[in-house]
């Protein structure tokens, strides 16, 4: 034990005599979930829509009353008055403006008539989020013109009331179980992976071949001086993390102790299956060029942007072995759910499990030669 944790006291040393290494590790994560917790999934407010009415009669102003309220309280958008349909549409083709709506002629009197009155709305579905939002908004306004002025006395209709079962979850909430397992996978690559093939390419492996210590021991001294860089990359974005995103279980003691062994599983698969894939390799620049892959092979179908259940089945045949998919299971169901250890016993032994034997494959193939 004195053998090896005299390798992890090395490793240590060597990390905090880096700040800059450590800095770098946990900006990008932060920078991640500052930038993109901001630029997606917010409210689309201030598009621009032209009005094309053909009509001017009195339910054409009912309309345009309903838009300009709209513009008023919730911003979606604003209305443009515009003359010529023709024009309107290479608007929209162009980008001037992100939608058109047109009243045709006799609207107001096949209103009047119940005579199947119809309004043209023109959007430009390449941005699907902006147009998405865009025929929500208009068909939530189409509703409530169709909704009769008396209501009836009962309910003859089916209606579905929605029940949601946690407070608002705003996109940057959403991202930070991504955003700390990402910051962990960061710190394992490059205080892991890349720093021991750098120790072998600057002849510091050679050293450690000339002492006394058994092989066990020099892979566990490495795999738990990676696993505490890993816990101490997850612990401080868990906080700073928490802190920026208004998510509030990190002050609570269950909670605080499941993000704890979440983090503790987490370091220990990543750090193993790092391990395991650089055993071997010699070329320094290799952990360098696998970076990339490694991230998009393991980080997007783990579920950590967007639903498992949205992709193909090779993809998801990737999910169910990757550490990333329950990583971020786990931490979504205690920073998001608060749904304490029942929800997450599954991801902790599948992530120690996996850690565990991607260690003892990685000790197998350690060769205590140079």
């Amino acid at each position: 034990m004195n053998r090896m944790m005299a390798i992890v006291e090395r490793e240590m040393r060597k990390f905090f005599r880096s700040p800059t290494l450590m800095i770098m590790s946990l900006m990008m994560p932060i920078l991640q979930l500052v930038i993109m917790g901001n630029a997606f999934g917010g409210k689309i407010v201030g598009c621009r829509v032209a009005v094309v009415d053909h009509d001017r009669g009195p339910q054409a102003v009912k309309l345009r009353e309903a838009f300009a309220a709209i513009a008023v309280n919730i911003k979606t958008f604003k209305t443009i008055e515009y003359q010529s349909e023709v024009q309107a549409r290479e608007d929209v083709r162009t980008g001037k403006v992100d939608g058109a709506i047109v009243i045709p002629e006799q609207y107001s009197r096949r209103v009047y008539a119940k005579d199947a009155p119809q309004l043209g709305f023109v959007t430009d579905n390449s941005d699907q989020f902006t147009s998405g939002s865009l025929e929500g908004e208009m068909q939530l306004v189409v509703d409530a013109l169709n909704a009769p002025l008396i209501q009836p006395r009962m309910a003859n209709a089916i209606a579905l009331e929605i029940v949601e079962l946690y407070p608002y979850v705003n996109y940057m909430k959403f991202l930070l179980p991504a955003t700390v397992a990402l910051a962990m996978y960061i710190s394992v690559m490059i205080g892991g992976g890349i720093l021991y093939i750098d120790d072998k390419s600057r002849g510091v492996h050679e050293g450690y071949l000339a002492t006394p210590i058994t092989k066990l021991e020099l892979v566990f001294g490495m795999n738990l001086a990676g696993a505490i860089k890993a816990v101490l990359s997850g612990i401080c974005l868990t906080v700073i993390g928490s802190l920026m995103a208004g998510v509030g279980v990190i002050f609570h003691p269950e909670p605080m102790l499941g993000l704890f062994c979440m983090i503790l599983a987490t370091s220990m698969a990543f750090n193993g299956m790092m391990f395991l894939l650089m055993v071997r390799v010699n070329d320094p620049l290799v952990p360098r060029a696998t970076f990339g892959i490694l991230n998009t092979l393991l980080f997007y179908p783990s579920g950590a942007m967007y639903p498992v259940a949205s992709f193909p089945g090779w993809l998801r045949a990737i999910a169910v072995v990757d550490p990333f998919t329950y990583c971020i299971h786990g931490f979504k169901a205690v920073l998001l759910k608060d749904g304490g250890f029942a929800a997450i016993q599954f991801d902790l032994l599948f992530l120690f499990s996996f850690g565990i034997a991607t260690l003892l494959i990685a000790a197998g193939l350690f060769k205590r030669t140079l």
